[in-house]
């Protein structure tokens, strides 16, 4: 029996498919690289199970997400090297965005500390008359302090009253930068202004 000789291509077909078959173990080896870490934000002060607030529409606290400068707007964890150079932390991303997970902690923290009413915008139809704005100034860390750092401008907005704004800032000495550390660090400097804030808000 006469055999056919294979065709350059044949032979390039082949050689692929056997370079693939060999790599195909490692990428489901359970030994690789470990997977990124996952930072997220939890309130120290937490509202009980079965808790249960009342009160009007326009008597509920709206808290919206606050604004960020651009190098807050994404998931990961800004570091500041000097004052002209922003690094990222290496193997580490958070859960959501830095502003969102923000406004979540203010939520509960507000709800647990001061027994405030919290609703969104959706929720309250359009009659609420009590809203906590702001802006995330800063939410990292700085390189030459060795330290995490948040600063939280606050805008307090009630109808009929003046607009109110009061900067918040919390700082965490760090050892070593390193997912870990920062985000227990940034949780403590997160919760640090989360309850300076409703200090603020129940005053009269």
């Amino acid at each position: 029996m006469m055999i056919e000789p294979l065709s350059i291509r044949q032979i390039k077909t082949m050689s692929a498919l056997l370079v693939a078959a060999l790599a195909l173990p490692s990428c489901v080896s359970l030994s690789g690289k470990a997977p990124t870490s996952m930072l997220t934000l939890s309130a120290n002060s937490t509202v009980t199970a079965g808790a249960s607030y009342t009160g009007l529409a326009k008597d509920a606290m709206v808290v919206l997400v606050p604004e960020v400068p651009r190098k807050l707007d994404t998931n990961r964890v800004p570091v500041q090297i000097n004052i002209g150079n922003i690094a990222y932390l290496k193997d580490s991303v958070w859960t959501d965005k830095p502003a969102i997970l923000m406004r979540q902690l203010l939520a509960e923290t507000l709800a647990a500390k001061n027994g405030t009413l919290i609703l969104s915008e959706v929720e309250t139809a359009g009659k609420a008359e009590n809203y906590l704005s702001g802006q995330l100034v800063e939410f990292g860390v700085d390189e030459s302090g060795m330290e995490a750092v948040a600063i939280f401008d606050a805008v307090r907005i009630r109808k009929g009253q003046p607009v109110e704004k009061r900067r918040f800032d919390a700082r965490n000495d760090l050892t070593k930068i390193e997912p870990e550390e920062v985000g227990e660090a940034l949780n403590v400097v997160a919760n640090k202004i989360a309850e300076d804030v409703a200090t603020w808000l129940s005053a009269p």
